[in-house]
């Protein structure tokens, strides 16, 4: 299927001058690549950045994976094509900052297809977009992250933005403790509807809006002051992207099921992290500003608030 193969150079374009930027964003440390073979079929290339100056850890994976019946979690929304084979590229990357005032993020680009790639009877889709989870939130950030969402989408359709806004805020959402994961973003699946070609181009536009969104936030940010308070509460908050991504993620639960490496699907996860009993934050504080005024869906483009 050569748009396969357009979608996998994409990936794999994308996943280098993401390491290239975020290497030279930090300053101190490289990315390690270890690559990767799976029993069922296809393998891939993690490339972890570990106790950078900046990124205390950055994980940035291509893979492309194959198999004779797609996973549960893939063909949950689309019964009919249970038990079919499958091919699935995909490009991911979850960032943890060192400086508790620089936000995490997660970025996620894919290409489905289910049965025969060759067969014009096959069923393909693009899928991802990324999201901002900041612990000490500043809304002309927030407000910079959203711009950027909605100019890559802008072209497309004047729909899109709002639409895929909407999913990432309903997606990335923490059903047992009533609060989003963070101010949200772009999220997409079954994309075809516009033929492979635009499709595509979407996807390269949301792709290549990445980077502008983020690297303006960690070089403002990367600098603050912090202290043992800020830290700490970074690491308590690092306690809801993991229960996320464990309980809810489907990325985590397509990469289990399709027998993927454990380790790849897993470095999403921050390399230190606390949980507190029943902590509650102390009245009119930076922390409690974050649950009141960033923890829920909000229009920030329409509000454009100062913060």
């Amino acid at each position: 299927m050569n748009e396969l193969n357009q979608v996998k150079d994409y990936l794999q374009s994308l996943q280098s001058r993401t390491i290239a930027e975020l290497e030279q964003l930090d300053g101190k440390q490289t990315f390690q690549r270890d690559s990767w073979a799976r029993p069922g079929g296809g393998g891939g290339l993690s490339c972890i950045l570990s106790n950078g100056a900046v990124f205390e850890q950055a994980g940035v994976g291509f893979s492309h994976v194959f198999g004779d019946e797609l996973p549960p979690s893939a063909s949950k929304a689309r019964p009919e094509l249970a038990g079919r084979s499958f091919q699935a590229v995909g490009m991911s990357l979850v960032i943890h900052p060192q400086n508790p005032y620089v936000p995490t993020t997660h970025a996620n680009f894919r290409f489905f297809c289910a049965g025969d790639a060759s067969d014009e009877a096959a069923v393909w889709w693009f899928g991802g977009g990324y999201d901002l989870t900041p612990y000490y939130a500043f809304s002309e950030d927030v407000v910079h992250w959203h711009e950027v969402a909605r100019q890559a989408c802008e072209p497309f359709g004047d729909d899109l933005y709002a639409r895929y806004k909407k999913w990432c805020d309903e997606y990335f959402f923490l059903t047992h403790r009533d609060e989003t994961r963070g101010v949200g973003g772009l999220f997409f699946d079954d994309v075809n509807e516009a033929g492979f070609e635009k499709s595509f181009a979407f996807l390269r536009s949301v792709g290549d809006s990445f980077l502008p969104a983020y690297r303006p936030i960690v070089k403002k940010r990367k600098g603050h002051p912090f202290g043992e308070r800020q830290r700490e509460f970074q690491l308590y908050r690092r306690g809801r992207y993991v229960e996320f991504n464990l309980l809810y993620d489907r990325g985590t639960l397509f990469g289990l099921q399709s027998g993927g490496r454990t380790e790849s699907i897993l470095m999403s996860l921050p390399p230190r992290v606390r949980w507190e009993y029943n902590w509650q934050p102390a009245a009119g504080s930076p922390e409690e500003k974050l649950y009141t005024d960033y923890l829920r869906p909000r229009d920030w483009l329409a509000e454009k608030v100062g913060g």
